[in-house]
């Protein structure tokens, strides 16, 4: 009776081992995903040099007693196809200067592949030169997975892919944490336009980060 109990004993310290070994060996970190998965640094290295990651054009313009106001369409296309469209909305704002906010994140030699830098934009939200910014109306909302990196998911599990996305927008609050590891953010980086009916204000990302918008006549 003794050794049975000691053998039941056994079982269950031996269960409960692993039991714990399990817990926190699922407890995964952003720092593991980066330097780990393998095929996560492979879909950063795909990452392309210049990208085009959306466009916005005036849908109508208009004064109403004396204001002016300025509906405009703003759309996310892949980054596979650009003649897809993953993300389409529309947005009134008073004025015609608008400001579009992202929060751009850049990878370093450590993580890609090829020693070449990489990035990628989180569309924030959009505003006008009347309202504040924190007022703007969302685009994408904060810790949200975006569609136009839909290959960066890919490479992830379901619980990965939650955390790695909910890591990256926290650095727009605290930027340092995960620079030792080849990842810098910029916060807070708005282009602003005048916006004119006719025109299509393409959003290009350089691979060191620049934002910036290509104007071409709309046809």
């Amino acid at each position: 009776m003794k050794r049975f109990i000691q053998l039941v004993l056994l079982v269950a310290v031996a269960a409960g081992g692993g039991l714990i070994w399990h817990f926190a060996s699922g407890q995964r970190t952003i720092q593991q995903l980066l330097t780990e998965n393998k095929a996560l640094q492979q879909a950063i290295t795909n990452l392309t040099d210049e990208e085009r990651i959306g466009y916005a054009k005036v849908v109508d313009q208009q004064y109403r007693e004396g204001r002016l106001f300025t509906q405009i369409l703003f759309v996310q296309m892949s980054a596979d196809d650009p003649t897809e469209q993953i993300l389409k909305r529309e947005f009134e704002i008073e004025g015609d200067v608008i400001h579009f906010d992202a929060l751009v994140v850049r990878f370093g030699s450590q993580l890609v592949m090829d020693g070449r830098q990489r990035a990628l934009c989180l569309w924030r939200r959009v505003y006008g030169e009347k309202m504040r910014p924190e007022e703007g109306f969302v685009i994408h909302p904060e810790g949200a997975e975006p569609a136009h990196y839909a290959n960066i998911c890919k490479a992830l599990s379901v619980r990965d892919r939650a955390l790695f996305w909910e890591e990256i927008w926290a650095l727009s609050n605290d930027p340092k944490r995960l620079e030792a590891l080849g990842v810098s953010a910029v916060y807070g980086n708005v282009v602003y336009r005048q916006l004119r009916p006719g025109l299509i204000y393409v959003f290009k990302l350089s691979s060191t980060g620049t934002l910036w918008p290509e104007v071409i006549p709309e046809l």
